[in-house]
């Protein structure tokens, strides 16, 4: 069964007052979830075209509808063991400080809706730079998800904070 593209839109998504939903996706045994109003798109896995000196974690490229998107596994960024790709690799396409990026994840799961009170604080690493990459932990049921700051994760710099208007 191979993933079909989709794409999101802000409506999709909800209102801001909807922050609170994530895209979730699962790396190994954990999942994980990224604000849903990061995300682009979604596609199946499709070969990168590879750029000399890249970072190891950037596998390459693509071209997305004449746009030129780096593509970052995510598996490698976190330090995970790398796997082969399958029919339920996909490409999580993300709008990061307006710069329009990928990552591998091994297969995405669903949209869920968190309320903020059940979202935990990360856990306090010490002057360690992986806990500024987490917003937080939620319990789904038995499940724990780690929310992730895509911005940080990519660029290692939080998003700028938006002036209202």
């Amino acid at each position: 069964m191979a993933l079909e593209q989709t794409q999101f839109s802000q409506s999709d998504a909800g209102s801001s007052a909807d922050a609170n939903q994530y895209l979730t996706f699962s790396l190994g045994d954990e999942e994980y979830g990224v604000d849903i109003l990061k995300v682009q798109e979604i596609k199946g896995y499709v070969p990168t075209t590879r750029i000399p000196n890249a970072p190891p974690e950037v596998v390459g490229v693509l071209n997305l509808r004449g746009t030129i998107v780096p593509i970052v596994d995510l598996r490698r960024k976190f330090g995970l063991e790398e796997i082969e790709y399958n029919q339920f690799t996909a490409i999580v396409v993300v709008v990061v400080q307006n710069r329009v990026m990928g990552v591998i994840v091994d297969s995405v799961s669903e949209v869920v809706n968190i309320p903020l009170s059940d979202i935990q604080p990360a856990p306090d690493f010490g002057n360690s730079m992986s806990s500024s990459t987490l917003r937080g932990m939620a319990r789904m049921g038995e499940n724990l998800i780690i929310l992730l700051d895509i911005d940080i994760v990519l660029l290692g710099e939080p998003a700028p904070l938006a002036l209202a208007a």
